[in-house]
């Protein structure tokens, strides 16, 4: 039965099929690296609002397979000319940093709140959240950053300050991935620019089974 459940200081969370219809599931809890790995691994992920994390897990999902990535000639011909060098775990916290203070198209504010931040940052040192940017000289124009567990790369948020900088910096994040046997990346939510880039629906049931296999690897 779809109902929105309020968590408490246990590391727990209720079925996904419990999740009201626009995929919100739970509201509460705290942001410990213990309850974000144990959510990702369930296919739940936490946005904030206000003071209160809000965790979700969407119906379908918007994801990428990486041997699906698609490359727009124009895109191929800005990569081949080497506009922007490319790192990885270089500068997660300026990574960060940018796409709180980068809001996405449409939106005047952000949900990477300061205890967020911390979270994530606190991730990062654990060896759990990555980082990839983009760089023109010693200046950091674009980026992203997720979460990777097992063959999952759980993508959060990604800014760009030039043109096509964070394009590049997807594109390099995922060609890192594969190499690395990355057989997912969950791009949680719809967006043109990553249907542009290959991502597509599935169901939340299929996803959960995919994570079930690639994410306890």
């Amino acid at each position: 039965m779809a109902s929105l459940h309020f968590l408490d200081e246990r590391i727990w969370f209720p079925p996904a099929g419990e999740a009201l219809e626009d995929g919100l599931l739970a509201a509460g809890g705290d942001l410990s690296p213990e309850r974000l790995l144990a959510a990702y691994r369930k296919g739940i992920f936490p946005w904030y609002s206000g003071t209160l994390p809000l965790w979700w897990t969407p119906n379908p999902r918007f994801v990428l397979f990486p041997a699906e990535l698609k490359v727009s000639k124009s895109l191929q011909q800005v990569i081949k000319k080497g506009v922007c060098t490319h790192t990885t775990n270089a500068a997660f916290e300026q990574v960060i940093k940018a796409c709180r203070h980068t809001p996405r198209p449409g939106q005047s504010g952000t949900w990477i709140m300061p205890e967020v931040e911390a979270a994530y940052i606190k991730l990062h040192k654990l060896g759990y959240a990555v980082s990839f940017e983009s760089w023109q000289e010693d200046n950091l124009v674009g980026g992203l950053y997720g979460v990777r567990i097992g063959k999952v790369f759980f993508g959060e948020s990604m800014f760009s300050h030039q043109s096509n900088a964070s394009k590049t910096a997807f594109h390099y994040a995922i060609k890192q991935l594969m190499q690395q046997d990355c057989q997912l990346v969950d791009c949680q939510v719809y967006t043109e620019h990553l249907d542009r880039l290959g991502a597509r629906f599935i169901t939340r049931e299929d996803f959960l089974k995919m994570l079930e296999e690639f994410t306890w690897v």
